[in-house]
């Protein structure tokens, strides 16, 4: 498997998920707009299959096995939506979805998981756990990895997300996404560097979950150590493949507080009616921070999901 995502990679990858996925609204909002001085267009993919964007990526992976690789089923560990998207992505073919969860996942995603027919084995919420029990389990069932974001095929799903939004839109000044992983980000980059490169990509993420804005800062990777922020999607460390995109790729990486990250994520829900989770209010975070520089205008933000426990959330906590 190459270690590279073309143009080409991402054009394949959005002929082979079309059939399968949403091509998800661009939403603007006069109000927002004028609260924050910018002129914003949010990719909501919280109205994604699956709440999320990750149905992108893991149905572009999917779709890319052939008969031998599909025949024992697919296999990954993940905290949440890429369970739930290679759970449903497997089930498009038929095929067992083996997915090693921490046991501090949201009980929303958990359920979420079981609905679309994944098999879930739980481990300890540390990055070491979830590693030697998901060799465990590809061990006993002789399942294919995907990994969450460390993948091409994960990598050019993930782009096409930017790709619809170029389209759309047309020119941008800036395009903002989450970054965790780097799957999201390192082909939202990808996305714009080849289709439309005259726009500029920055990477947004918590505070308290700062290994990807070190690790760009200082150009070494730099892993995620005890991350402790309300955005669970971002936890994680970059990638092998993912972060070399992103430091050839990407502008800059900004990260923002918890206090922000819950009033940008409220001001979605109660100004333009989506509900998005944590770490999709991230990058609206950074535009109401003013941590953006100002000379960037016309902006689209990546609304990278929506799955939230409606028992809690953030605002309602003493």
């Amino acid at each position: 498997m190459q270690s590279f995502v073309t143009d080409r990679d991402i054009l394949q990858a959005a002929d082979r998920i079309r059939p399968f996925v949403h091509r998800t609204p661009i939403l603007t909002s006069h109000t927002v707009n004028h609260i924050t001085g910018k002129q914003l267009f949010f990719k909501c993919e919280n109205f994604q299959k699956v709440g999320a964007f990750k149905a992108r990526g893991a149905t572009n992976a999917v779709c890319s096995l052939n008969g031998e690789e599909l025949s024992k089923g697919v296999a990954t560990h993940s905290s949440g939506n890429h369970a739930q998207a290679l759970s449903w992505a497997a089930s498009l073919k038929n095929i067992p979805a083996f997915i090693v969860m921490p046991s501090n996942s949201s009980p929303v995603k958990v359920e979420a998981v079981r609905s679309y027919g994944g098999m879930i084995t739980f481990c300890e919420p540390t990055l070491i756990a979830r590693e030697t029990t998901l060799a465990e389990v590809m061990k006993k069932t002789g399942a294919l990895e995907i990994h969450p974001y460390n993948d091409p095929r994960i990598i050019a799903g993930q782009a096409t997300a930017a790709y619809e939004l170029i389209q759309d839109v047309g020119y941008l000044d800036l395009v903002l996404a989450p970054v965790g992983g780097g799957g999201l980000l390192s082909g939202t980059a990808l996305s714009v560097n080849y289709f439309f490169p005259g726009t500029d990509v920055i990477g947004t993420e918590p505070e308290q979950a700062n290994d990807a804005y070190l690790s760009f800062s200082q150009k070494e990777f730099i892993p995620s150590i005890n991350p402790d922020t309300i955005a669970d999607g971002l936890r994680t460390s970059l990638g092998t493949i993912t972060f070399p995109i992103i430091l050839d790729h990407v502008k800059d990486i900004i990260t923002v507080s918890e206090s922000s990250i819950i009033t940008a994520m409220r001001m979605l829900w109660e100004r333009m009616k989506i509900l998005v989770e944590p770490s999709s209010a991230v990058p609206f975070a950074a535009v109401m921070e003013n941590k953006v520089p100002a000379h960037y205008k016309k902006i689209g933000i990546i609304i990278s999901g929506g799955n939230v426990d409606l028992d809690d959330l953030p605002w309602l906590k003493p």
